[in-house]
């Protein structure tokens, strides 16, 4: 019987360390390290060094809402729509919540605290509805009002 020792390379992760070997039917042997991680302390510094480039690209803030000075005359109605109708519970230009969430940005993220997803349709049905704490609004604006304070918040 003729036996046919093919070999193969491999390359293996063992931790942080990329290995090289040639493998046979009679086993493998390492050719050496391949990485720049070859101390616990390289390594150490290599998780640091992507944590903080995490940390960095990761903590992106939303941009600053468009200033009262430059606003259209619907969205300057519809801030004074949210100062009469929603001021009381909600922040629009500070990210902190009142009694409410803050709405600073709120269009500017996919979802909305509540975990809908943020666009007019959904917006609208909780101020005309309510929500939880929040009281349905719909009998108390008009459907200019809603128009113009939907103007507004996408301002922020």
């Amino acid at each position: 019987m003729l036996r046919l020792l093919r070999a193969r390379h491999a390359l293996t992760w063992h931790g942080c360390v990329l290995r090289a070997a040639t493998c046979t039917r009679t086993g493998c042997e390492n050719k050496g390290v391949f990485s720049a991680f070859r101390t616990m302390w390289h390594r150490l510094a290599f998780v640091c060094a992507l944590m903080a480039g995490l940390a960095l690209t990761g903590c992106r803030s939303t941009p600053p809402p468009k200033p009262l000075d430059q606003l259209t005359p619907e969205e300057q109605a519809g801030h004074a729509v949210f100062r009469e109708h929603c001021s009381l519970c909600h922040y629009d230009r500070v990210d902190k919540p009142l009694n409410g969430p803050s709405l600073l940005g709120m269009y500017k993220k996919p979802y909305l605290p509540s975990g809908a997803p943020a666009n007019d349709e959904r917006v609208t049905n909780t101020i005309v509805h309510g929500r939880n704490n929040m009281p349905a609004q719909g009998g108390r604006l008009t459907q200019e009002d809603l128009g113009q304070l939907l103007a507004y918040l996408h301002t922020l």
